[in-house]
């Protein structure tokens, strides 16, 4: 769906301004108001966001302007721009990020238990040095509690191995072997991790992964995107976190090398996960 537009006089009397409208995590924001004032604080024109986050200004007259970004359950946003002399084409604005009204680095404190159905735990190998290949885990539990100082918050976590699935049932059956996670033995990983801190790129989460028996600390890059009402009477946070694995620090050796000497599976897994959690009154 393309964005609605609204200008001031007809649109070849002046530059067209295209752009978006994202979420800080970078999803679109749909039905967001973008509304450009001149210097004197009338409205110049308006656009609405599409489906998609684009929007279209039309008939914009050179010169400064401010231009005011509103959205539902988001903190409007304004800035000053200036707008070029018309040349034929479009003046791109780029991207505006806005951030969930009410929204903090840090989650309300209390007891938060993991959706299971609106959250991904996935991680991606690297296949014969080329392709990537993802898998995810459909089973697992977990509690993130978070009190008044949330630099002391704890993170417990189970995951069923033999939940993983990448889309491939042979492979999932080899995944689940003694060549890679030896689910008949190990059948569960846990995470554990007792406190946060600030990093140079946001929040690190270190804790305890055990994987076949073996346990080893982890980094996760963390971040918060923000908390809410549900439709249900809830609250609701939602976090994501990226880390990197290396197989054999968990034992998990396993390789076969194909003639000319690359290896199926690359000893690096890039992990990703995506977060939902409920808050326990």
């Amino acid at each position: 769906m393309r964005a609605g537009a609204a200008g001031a006089g007809p649109a070849a009397a002046g530059t067209t301004g295209e752009g978006r409208v994202l979420t800080r995590e970078g999803w679109p924001v749909a039905g967001a108001s973008v509304t450009l004032l001149g210097p004197d604080g009338s409205q110049v024109a308006r656009a609405v966001t599409g489906g998609d986050g684009t929007f279209a200004l039309l008939g914009l007259p050179a010169g400064a302007a401010t231009m005011l970004v509103a959205a539902p359950a988001h903190e409007p946003r304004a800035s000053s721009v200036v707008v070029p002399a018309s040349t034929g084409g479009a003046w791109r604005l780029g991207e505006v990020r806005l951030r969930r009204s009410g929204g903090s680095d840090t989650p309300p404190p209390g007891v938060w238990v993991i959706d299971v159905a609106h959250s991904t735990i996935s991680a991606t190998a690297h296949h014969l040095g080329l392709a990537a290949v993802h898998g995810r885990f459909t089973s697992f539990e977990g509690v993130i509690t978070v009190p008044e100082d949330v630099t002391r918050s704890t993170v417990e976590v189970t995951i069923e191995a033999a939940s993983i699935d990448t889309g491939n049932a042979q492979r999932d059956e080899h995944l689940r072997a003694a060549d890679f996670l030896d689910t008949a033995r190990h059948p569960a990983l846990t995470f554990s991790a007792g406190g946060v801190q600030r990093g140079a790129d946001g929040w690190v989460l270190v804790g305890d992964l055990t994987l076949l028996g073996t346990t080893r600390p982890v980094t996760l890059q963390l971040s918060y995107a923000g908390s809410g009402p549900d439709p249900w009477g809830g609250t609701r946070a939602a976090f994501s976190a990226t880390t990197e694995l290396h197989r054999d620090d968990f034992k998990m050796n396993w390789n076969q090398a194909v003639g000319i000497g690359v290896a199926v599976f690359g000893t690096t897994l890039k992990v990703a996960i995506d977060i939902e959690a409920v808050l326990q009154q």
